[in-house]
């Protein structure tokens, strides 16, 4: 009798488990589609916009997703009022320049903190968490000043050189260094292996992950920034996609459709770069940038 009772009890709990697990997880799904139309949502009306024709009514009330009659007029006027393909030139300049100063510059010094000991390090440590309280808002001045003073006004350069070394990708970096163990440095050093040798065959190796984290996030901040650049550049020749995008908005104002193409226009470029490393940016977020 005791023994039935305990099945009887084992199977009800069972059920009501299952009854929770499921709750749970509908509740999950409707926070993961609730979170996907408010963020996919807007790029997708936005792809529709770019591709529906002059004929088509876009406010329409409930809005229609799927345009009719599809078309890559917008794309053409697009290209043909604006060079985007020099403004696209220009993006990836800067952001070959950001992605490869956060790349080097953030790896040598995330190194340094989490590995080496040298007077100063905590200082330093406390210096780059007080530049990240404040909004960058309030170094716009001082960076035009430093750039103008350094004759880069007016130039691709001085637009990539403020973004060159981000203090959050070097807090990222040393995170990473930090979680390689420390009996690997050890032996390393036992087997006669100086600084160099230890970065670059131990550490390098464990952190690709994160690597390929900082990557993303310089590529994604270089190519969408548009408040420096503006700031920076007066020669149109030196827009950036951003900011030569806007011409479209003086010149297509009344027409939505090829406003909706040129920002579509911007965002491939950034999808085609996440996607060819997308791999290596979630093995670097699942596995703290430590292989194995």
């Amino acid at each position: 009798m005791a023994s039935g009772t305990r099945q009887v009890t084992h199977r009800s709990g069972a059920r009501g488990f299952s009854t929770m697990s499921r709750r749970e997880m509908a509740v999950r799904y409707l926070l993961l589609a609730f979170v996907l139309v408010i963020t996919v949502g807007p790029f997708l009306w936005q792809l529709s916009t770019s591709l529906k024709g002059p004929g088509e009514d876009i406010y329409t009330q409930p809005p229609q997703f799927l345009p009719q009659d599809p078309t890559l007029e917008n794309y053409v006027r697009a290209f043909q009022a604006v060079p985007i393909l020099r403004f696209a030139a220009n993006s990836m300049f800067v952001a070959a320049v950001v992605v490869g100063g956060n790349v080097i510059g953030a790896t040598l010094a995330g190194y340094a903190l989490a590995k080496l000991r040298f007077r100063g390090s905590k200082a330093i440590m406390g210096a780059i968490l007080m530049t990240m309280l404040l909004p960058g808002e309030a170094t716009l001045v001082a960076q035009y000043l430093t750039i103008r003073e350094l004759g880069l006004a007016d130039t691709l350069l001085g637009v990539a050189l403020p973004g060159a070394i981000g203090m959050i990708n070097v807090l990222l970096m040393r995170t990473a260094f930090l979680a390689v163990p420390k009996e690997l440095d050890e032996a390393a050093i036992v087997d006669g292996a100086n600084v160099w040798h230890r970065f670059w065959r131990i550490g390098v190796p464990n952190v690709k992950g994160m690597i390929a984290v900082i990557t993303i996030f310089a590529f994604i901040g270089a190519w969408d920034d548009f408040l420096w650049p503006l700031i920076v550049l007066t020669t149109p020749e030196n827009f950036t996609l951003t900011v030569g995008l806007e011409y479209l908005n003086g010149t297509f104002s009344a027409n939505p459709r090829v406003i909706a193409a040129g920002t579509m226009i911007a965002f491939i470029p950034i999808v085609i770069f996440f996607a060819s490393l997308q791999r290596y940016f979630f093995r670097g977020v699942d596995e703290g940038a430590i292989k194995g």
